[in-house]
């Protein structure tokens, strides 16, 4: 309880305070290699582009092939728009929220579809690029990473096993 005062005399206000974190929250940067090696240890991000109808933020199933994030979509769907050359952000993460402690990596990069005959028949076999979603999803998106960046963090500084890489 909060009491102040005023030329009327003091008064009680009874308005609950919100509870706030006391802990913060440090961080550091990942090298190029620990973003790269955390990004081809998992095979689930979102990715974000700004879409004919505004801002779109979506999650996909990838694979990383050579230099290339790649990902599979239906021709019909919202994501069918990135056929065509577009700016695009990837981002991966994995957080412990019971130890509040994680990683993310953020790709930067320009997505478009892949047309090399070569590259597709090889796309159809890697593991990692087989989506979630149901129905026909036969279009590959690839992105070319412009620049990959990544934090690690936790509440009282990094412990080594948050920048490991999972298994």
């Amino acid at each position: 309880m909060t009491v102040s005062k005023s030329p009327a005399g003091p008064r009680a206000q009874s308005v609950p305070q919100p509870h706030r974190f006391s802990r913060r929250l440090n961080y550091t940067d990942l090298t190029l290699t620990e973003c790269q090696e955390l990004l081809e240890a998992r095979d689930i991000g979102r990715i974000a582009w700004n879409a004919g109808g505004g801002p779109q933020i979506l999650p996909v199933s990838y694979a990383c092939v050579g230099d290339l994030v790649v990902f599979r979509t239906s021709p019909f769907g919202v994501l069918s728009e990135l056929v065509r050359p577009s700016q695009v952000v990837l981002e991966v993460d994995d957080l412990d929220t019971t130890r509040h402690t994680g990683w993310s990596v953020i790709v930067h990069g320009r997505a478009q579809a892949i047309a090399s005959p070569a590259l597709l028949t090889h796309l159809w076999t890697v593991d990692g690029a087989e989506p979630w979603a149901g129905g026909v999803r036969n279009v590959f998106i690839g992105i070319t990473p412009e620049r990959i960046t990544g934090r690690a963090f936790g509440p009282t500084g990094l412990s080594h096993d948050v920048r490991k890489v999972p298994s």
